[in-house]
């Protein structure tokens, strides 16, 4: 019976693994149930018995890549007290997240409009952007019009479409992309 156990286990990796793989090379609209069975070596009756429906694939799929890929934690630079260094070190470590998993948010983010369980996963990480522009704002005495505007700008260089369009398609280093939504957020907060 354990062995039993182990071989579904190991079945439901591979399949997971499978779909992770293709939702980041043709993205999760494109990625279909036959794909999947046939890259994980299984039949599409398997996939279907392990994930009977799209929401518990892309929970589980969610789950697998998050572990594998784990953000940067925001206690790591809510410590610092001034408020540009704090800014920097946010920038810096989100920045090399996405260069590390650029090919998944781009299929991810182009897919999220067609696939409303996508859309439902990535909240999750809407809400991680949310707390790192709280703790980039905390200790501020910003209120208002100027309170609005600084969590506009630090929304804007947390954004991955904004990460890539600097490093991409204006050709800045990463470095260099720090810098400039750097001195974009503090313009705004002084």
């Amino acid at each position: 019976m354990k062995r039993r156990a182990e071989l579904e286990e190991q079945t439901r990796l591979r399949i997971t693994e499978s779909a992770v793989a293709l939702h980041e090379e043709v993205g999760p609209a494109h990625t279909s149930i036959s794909a999947i069975a046939e890259r994980a070596g299984v039949r599409r009756s398997t996939v279907y018995r392990h994930f009977p429906d799209e929401e518990s694939l892309l929970s589980a799929c969610s789950s697998h890549w998050r572990a594998a890929n784990p953000p940067p934690d925001p206690a790591s630079w809510a410590s610092i007290a001034d408020p540009r260094e704090r800014t920097q070190a946010a920038l810096r470590g989100l920045y090399a997240f996405y260069a590390g998993t650029e090919p998944m948010y781009v299929s991810l983010l182009r897919d999220e409009a067609l696939v409303p369980a996508l859309a439902h996963r990535l909240d999750d990480f809407y809400g991680y952007l949310r707390v790192i522009e709280d703790g980039l704002l905390a200790g501020t005495r910003l209120r208002g019009r100027r309170a609005r505007l600084a969590r506009a700008a630090i929304g804007h260089a947390l954004a991955f479409p904004t990460w890539r369009s600097l490093t991409r398609e204006q050709g800045l280093a990463s470095s260099e992309a720090v810098e400039l939504m750097t001195h974009l957020v503090e313009s705004t907060a002084t």
